[in-house]
């Protein structure tokens, strides 16, 4: 369960974009050939934000199906659920991965600042 130390690198990037200020949600697009579970990523999130200043936000994951272009005959394929890299158009292997290896926090949605 990688989930796990993924979230706490998304913690501590977090924390330290945050500056002070209470998050609301953390947005991450995760590609399909991440070997990422989603459902998996938010559970740990709310195991390694409780008790910290994160706590009480939530992991908001937006999932980038797989694609690819083949060389050949440049057409894109989503790959699907078992990833087979082989093209729909002229059933060739020569293909490139365009999409579904993305792994990244996209935005912070923070809590007003308070003016003081």
């Amino acid at each position: 369960m990688h989930e796990l130390s993924i979230c706490g690198s998304i913690a501590d990037i977090t924390t330290r974009r945050a500056a002070g200020r209470a998050v609301k949600v953390i947005n991450v697009r995760v590609g399909q050939l991440r070997q990422i579970v989603p459902d998996t990523l938010v559970y740990c999130w709310e195991l390694v934000s409780a008790d910290t200043s994160l706590a009480g936000s939530r992991i908001s994951v937006e999932s980038v199906p797989a694609r690819i272009r083949c060389r050949s005959c440049a057409h894109v394929t989503d790959v699907g659920a078992v990833p087979v890299l082989v093209c729909g158009g002229c059933g060739g292997f020569d293909a490139e991965v365009v999409s579904g290896e993305e792994f990244l926090i996209t935005s912070l949605e923070l809590a007003p600042e308070e003016k003081g």
